[in-house]
């Protein structure tokens, strides 16, 4: 068995000091009910990114989570931003991409889940999962609704799969290709999961 990792966003945005605070919590106790190996507060994606690398270089990579903020088809760290563009040669995050791609657990056994809001909805969600699952022969998880204590939404995907899920789901305002607004978690959407979950 691999390393199972966590990151979170360790920036502190003015007015979301209690969010921060409870991802960095939230790593102590997922670590000490041993759910993960090891947990890193980032402040940027190549840190993060660094960081995952160099844990346990002689053993695989199995788990991946990251806590912070999402939107479709995006993931952030404050105002840094990993998209499906971070899979395209040139992008200053391709290189690392590859990187992480190489710690992975060989056959697509390795787990990557986004436990951000939005990240897998309308078609920008689902194509960054597609191209994430394809370029790091992973299997990947995000979330189609805002998520907080319940978290709604939940899909996963394997690499060579086409989502399995409604481009509209979680959608409250606006379309697949232009959405605007996305609906609250709660206990009567799609696949709802506590956060200790």
């Amino acid at each position: 068995m691999g390393t199972r990792l966590l990151v979170y966003d360790r920036t502190r945005p003015r007015g979301e000091f209690w969010l921060r605070s409870a991802w960095a919590t939230g790593a102590r106790i997922y670590k000490s009910l041993g759910r993960i190996d090891a947990y890193f507060g980032a402040s940027s994606w190549a840190e993060a990114l660094d960081w995952l690398v160099a844990q346990g270089p002689d053993e695989s990579i199995d788990e991946i989570q990251y806590w912070g903020h999402g939107k479709w088809g995006k993931v952030y760290i404050a105002n840094d931003i990993l998209s499906v563009t971070a899979l395209d040669r040139g992008h200053a995050l391709h290189e690392r991409m590859k990187r992480l791609k190489a710690r992975l657990a060989p056959d697509g056994r390795s787990l990557v889940w986004f436990r951000t809001c939005e990240t897998f909805g309308a078609n920008a969600g689902q194509a960054f999962a597609t191209g994430l699952t394809d370029f790091l022969d992973c299997r990947a998880a995000g979330h189609t609704y805002v998520i907080h204590a319940l978290q709604s939404g939940l899909h996963g995907l394997r690499p060579g799969e086409t989502p399995h899920w409604s481009n509209l789901e979680g959608i409250a305002r606006g379309t697949a290709l232009a959405p605007l607004e996305a609906y609250n978690s709660a206990p009567s959407a799609p696949n709802p999961l506590h956060f200790m979950t």
